[in-house]
């Protein structure tokens, strides 16, 4: 019975949270020199993650692992879509998904590795984004692989 009463106890001080004083981000704080609660970083002053995407930016070397591992990638991540040759009949459209484009087609040509690389990260059409879930040279091996279904058009 103690331990319930204290229990009540500690749960009817949290209520105070939910209507403490706050500054809303673009309102006036007296807090402040300038008097405003949104305050500019410091010089200087650069993203956590900054460095991680300047890294992704750079497309590595073409070799034969970059595209090994992109073909390995490519059959995990994209051939449920996309199918193995690229043509866009994977397994998901057979079941009525709307059908990529077939990356053998002109204008996908046209698109180049970086921008593909691009639409894996941020996704196209129907498709999300991987940037979440592949890193940045997974994305870059997947590109050159997809560059090279595009050239030979097999697998």
């Amino acid at each position: 019975m103690r331990l319930l009463a204290l229990a009540l106890l500690l749960l009817a001080g949290c209520d105070n949270m939910v209507r403490q004083p706050r500054y809303d981000a673009y309102g006036e704080a007296p807090l402040f020199p300038d008097g405003k609660a949104l305050q500019v970083p410091p010089d200087g002053t650069i993203a956590r993650d900054a460095p991680q995407w300047a890294a992704a930016a750079q497309r590595p070397a073409l070799t034969p692992a970059l595209l090994a591992r992109g073909q390995e990638r490519y059959a995990i991540y994209c051939t449920m879509c996309h199918g193995l040759d690229g043509s866009g009949d994977g397994t998901v459209t057979a079941r009525g998904f709307p059908r990529p484009a077939d990356f053998r087609e002109p204008e996908q040509k046209a698109l180049g590795s970086g921008r593909i690389f691009q639409a894996i990260s941020d996704g196209r059409g129907t498709m999300y984004g991987f940037s979440d879930r592949v890193s940045a040279p997974d994305r870059w091996a997947i590109a050159a692989y997809v560059e090279a279904l595009q050239r030979t058009g097999r697998p």
